[in-house]
């Protein structure tokens, strides 16, 4: 909250950064770390923290196109995969898809990748991950990954190829039915420090990767997940309040991602929403909280 010019003006930690939507005109110094909630509170099952997720992790502003072509599409991240990590996000949202015989991350529309809406080959994102996992042994990572990947056993040798295997949590020790999650010491005694999620139901029995409304509850994305007046359940999850699931993700993001407002949605309109879902869930907190612009508040 501190008064400055520029980040070396603050703290550890801290940078330098102002919110003209909020009304915040001056520049002061604010946190650019998320504080881990296993820093807080040690033991407890993995559903009873919560995290921080980024929607359209890879959709980076500035990113350079890898296939040649300008690109056309929304931003809504400004910060490295690798930095989002480092930073204290511990899940990421992916979207993936065929595209030039590989799967390619995209941000894109009905369904199809196209060159002006690519952003790079998944492999080099899930790298990064693998790289995270290798320095921090002690970290757990979550992905949830918008499925349009049609060829067979494809997302399985992607994982593979990323080394990535050494950490999968796997389908048949998942809870179901609403049970406890193992408690986060356990997870990484064991090295089951990435979970994977994906949308599409077939891939469970085909590829061993967790259907994601199987596990998690889900409030609406997009406009309709930032009104403070109700926090309706995204239509493939149960109801919030349903005791089916033990992890529970609230979505906070407009549909429209405009970074100039994404400080004023992240400081004031999200402690509001959050309130709005538990209630909605049951007295139940998050444990992902997805946003744009993470670094933005």
């Amino acid at each position: 909250g501190d008064s400055c010019s520029a980040a070396r003006d603050c703290g550890v930690g801290l940078y330098c950064g102002d919110c003209a939507a909020a009304g915040r005109t001056r520049p002061s110094c604010i946190r650019d770390l998320a504080i881990q909630p296993t820093t807080i509170v040690k033991g407890l099952p993995f559903n009873r923290y919560s995290w921080l997720v980024t929607h359209n992790s890879f959709s980076i502003v500035g990113e350079p196109s890898r296939t040649g072509v300008e690109r056309v599409t929304f931003y809504n991240q400004e910060d490295t995969v690798t930095n989002q990590l480092r930073n204290g996000v511990r899940g990421l949202m992916l979207d993936m898809y065929d595209f030039g015989g590989d799967v390619w991350l995209c941000h894109s529309l009905q369904g199809q990748c196209y060159n002006f809406t690519a952003f790079e080959p998944a492999i080099d994102t899930l790298k990064e991950v693998e790289a995270f996992l290798s320095e921090n042994p002690t970290e757990i990572v979550t992905i949830f990954i918008e499925d349009y990947v049609h060829a067979p056993m494809r997302l399985s040798k992607l994982f593979t190829a990323a080394d990535l295997m050494k950490y999968w949590y796997p389908i048949s020790e998942m809870p179901t039915s609403g049970q406890e999650w193992p408690t986060v010491t356990d997870m990484v005694a064991k090295n089951h420090r990435l979970l994977v999620f994906t949308s599409d139901a077939s891939k469970e029995s085909s590829e061993g990767i967790a259907y994601q409304w199987s596990y998690l509850l889900e409030n609406e994305s997009g406009d309709p997940g930032i009104d403070p007046s109700a926090c309706p359940n995204r239509k493939e999850s149960q109801p919030l309040n349903s005791r089916s699931a033990s992890l529970f993700m609230q979505n906070y993001f407009p549909t429209i991602p405009v970074e100039s407002e994404a400080c004023k949605e992240n400081s004031v309109g999200l402690p509001q929403m959050v309130q709005t879902c538990y209630a909605a869930a049951g007295n139940r907190i998050p444990n992902f909280i997805a946003v744009n612009f993470y670094m933005v508040i």
